[in-house]
């Protein structure tokens, strides 16, 4: 059986490409999920993605992660990042599955709202400022967490 990483992109991620291009760059949300995809099967793992706008949606996700058979997961939830108790809440609920935060940006370069880490502080780790190469490196880490190396 394939191991298989759940990545979960939060809200407005649905149009990178048009959104900021300056800060986000202009591959689209189909573009870095399908870099994502080939990249974790280079990796021989199998990687699924999702998107919504909808805070639910990721905690009903994140919840169900396991039981749908996910080693471990990828979460960028967007600005809930910064604010989102019930994200964290979730995630902490979910351990000892490992969950990877991650953003495009560098978010501790920017406005003081996003220098906080609500949902970061409840992962296992946070990989940010790389644009889309931030969801590859988190890949990359939970295949070694999930592998016992890390």
């Amino acid at each position: 059986m394939t191991t298989s990483l759940l990545v979960l992109h939060g809200a407005n991620l649905s149009h990178l490409g048009r959104r900021e291009p300056a800060l986000y760059g202009t591959a689209t949300l189909a573009d870095l999920d399908a870099r994502m995809v080939s990249h974790a099967a280079s990796l021989g793992v199998r990687a699924v993605a999702r998107q919504s706008n909808h805070e639910g949606d990721l905690i009903d996700w994140l919840l169900a992660a396991a039981d749908e058979g996910f080693a471990g997961v990828v979460v960028n939830a967007g600005a809930w990042a910064h604010s989102s108790l019930a994200i964290a809440d979730a995630v902490r609920s979910i351990a000892p599955l490992p969950v990877v935060e991650v953003h495009l940006s560098n978010t501790v370069a920017r406005d003081d709202a996003r220098h906080v880490a609500v949902v970061g502080a409840a992962c296992r780790g946070r990989i940010e400022g790389f644009g889309p190469g931030s969801y590859l490196l988190a890949i990359e880490a939970l295949v070694a967490i999930v592998a016992g190396r890390w």
